[in-house]
């Protein structure tokens, strides 16, 4: 993509301010547009450095209501960032619907540069583009226009930009020593920029590659972009889905579950022999938890069931057995205001865990597939499209070395009335059952058609699903932390 960009396109004082006068105007005007639409907008700027980044950006911003836009700019993952999933802290900087992230430099450098000066291999180079073809494109079908700029100059040109920034020893300190090494090294960094920016050339993120010797010409260029590509996402009625869109999803292979009503639900322990499984399993896993911190491994436990399935319980039997300080149980409600502006599953990427430690989700990511599903709280499109946005989720944690549990607790539905009874009796109980509870309960056969959907579309080899027969408390716990334990010791 680098060969093809003309780099004698010149343009006088009078030209630009004649040209991007109108255009400015324009996208003020757009993004007060965006702002009414809820259109979340990704403006990012990669390209050589000395290419003219920063002072492209600010003269952009000059032109947008401050309020609506936020400019970040990236720097290489601090000691902290590095323990978590690679694409984790740049989903936290998504913008809300209806403003404008704009990154001065962003998630690129980390599959270009790293590669030269972090020893980044091939293998995971093309794995890291991967994951962020798969970010961009679950962000552009949720609604988000991704604008993606390559700021291009010649080796001679970038080093006579160094050398005029030594001459004043008010802006010497601008230029570094690595500054200098990738000047010198300009051929290494040409091949993997323009391999980045091949493999990751979507239709919906294309790169526009943009000369950046002449900046007027540059900033007119990237103005009409801009405007052009706003306004063309605020006057398409949907997100149109491109045939090519096949070809960019991954295929993932599906492990074979029962259904619901396959599974038998007579399995119980006796108390005595509940007590001696339970300490010895607790035992085990404590031991297990104190590798797994040494080893640095991440474990996410994610948990699902009926309403009165244990889930509480269970949970609580589980955590006993790990040390307080490297679990965090995450109780997930219905999405807050602020959660609702970004994609889906931007809340869950938020409450990963660092690597060695333990996250414990009590109601998870699956809400988009059942009770988002079911009381019409996403489209029909979103919710089917969600299938392989959880298995992608999933794989990049995998990806990164997560061990990943998904328990299904399973009871019957005459089970669940009979604990549901219990609970609007007792009044120590009583906080426990809601009118929610009793609505859902009326759903019953919906639910279970959604969640056999659930369990056999995202059950994959890397994270399939272990249905727990909880019809007897003392037995559902005693398998999920068997399973855990398992897990656990396969991989270690």
């Amino acid at each position: 993509m680098l060969n093809s960009i003309d780099f004698n396109r010149r343009m006088t004082d009078v030209e630009y301010r004649l040209e991007t006068k109108a255009v400015r105007g324009e996208l003020a005007n757009l993004q007060h547009r965006m702002k009414e639409s809820k259109l979340p907008v990704i403006v990012l700027f990669e390209g050589w450095d000395s290419s003219g980044k920063g002072s492209m950006i600010a003269n952009m911003i000059q032109t947008l209501d401050p309020r609506f836009f936020k400019v970040h700019n990236t720097k290489d993952p601090t000691p902290e960032e590095q323990r978590h999933p690679f694409l984790w802290r740049h989903w936290l900087r998504t913008p809300e619907k209806g403003k404008m992230a704009i990154f001065d430099e962003s998630w690129y450098p980390e599959v270009s540069r790293a590669r030269i000066e972090s020893n980044l291999s091939t293998e995971e180079a093309y794995s890291r583009m991967e994951s962020i073809n798969t970010f961009e494109r679950q962000l552009s079908q949720d609604g988000c226009l991704i604008i993606k700029f390559f700021l291009h100059i010649s080796c001679k040109e970038q080093a006579k930009r160094h050398a005029k920034l030594m001459e004043d020893k008010n802006t010497r300190w601008r230029v570094t020593e690595r500054d200098k090494f990738r000047n010198k090294h300009y051929k290494e960094y040409y091949r993997v920029y323009d391999e980045m920016l091949e493999k990751t050339n979507t239709v919906f993120a294309p790169w526009h590659v943009i000369s950046a010797h002449e900046r007027r010409s540059a900033m007119n260029e990237i103005y009409s972009i801009i405007v052009d590509s706003i306004r063309t996402a605020l006057d398409k009625p949907k997100i149109i889905v491109p045939s090519e869109y096949q070809s960019q999803v991954h295929t993932f292979h599906l492990v074979k579950k029962p259904k619901l009503d396959e599974v038998p639900l007579y399995r119980r322990i006796e108390e005595d022999k509940y007590r001696t499984m339970l300490r010895h399993e607790q035992k085990k896993l404590s031991k297990l938890h104190n590798i797994v911190y040494r080893e640095r491994i991440p474990i996410i436990i994610a948990y699902e069931g009926w309403d009165a399935a244990g889930k509480g319980g269970n949970i609580k039997r589980l955590t006993s057995a790990l040390d307080p300080r490297g679990y965090e149980v995450i109780p997930i409600a219905s999405p807050t205001p602020v959660e609702k502006m970004h994609h889906h599953l931007w809340r869950f990427w938020q409450n990963l865990p660092k690597d060695g430690h333990v996250a414990v989700f009590d109601r998870t990511w699956y809400g988009r597939v059942m009770v988002e599903r079911l009381e019409g709280f996403c489209t029909e499109e979103e919710w089917k499209r969600a299938y392989q946005e959880l298995n992608e989720f999933e794989y990049e944690l995998e990806k990164w070395g997560a061990i990943l549990i998904k328990f299904w607790l399973h009871i019957d539905s005459d089970e669940q009335l009979r604990r549901f009874t219990e609970r609007q009796n007792t009044p120590e109980k009583q906080w426990k059952i809601t009118d929610e509870d009793w609505r859902n309960r009326e759903k019953w056969d919906l639910y279970e058609t959604a969640v056999n959907d659930m369990i056999r579309l995202t059950s994959t080899e890397y994270a399939p699903w272990t249905i727990v027969e909880s019809q007897d408390k003392k037995f559902g716990r005693i398998k999920a932390i068997q399973t855990l334990n398992d897990a656990i010791e396969a991989r270690l």
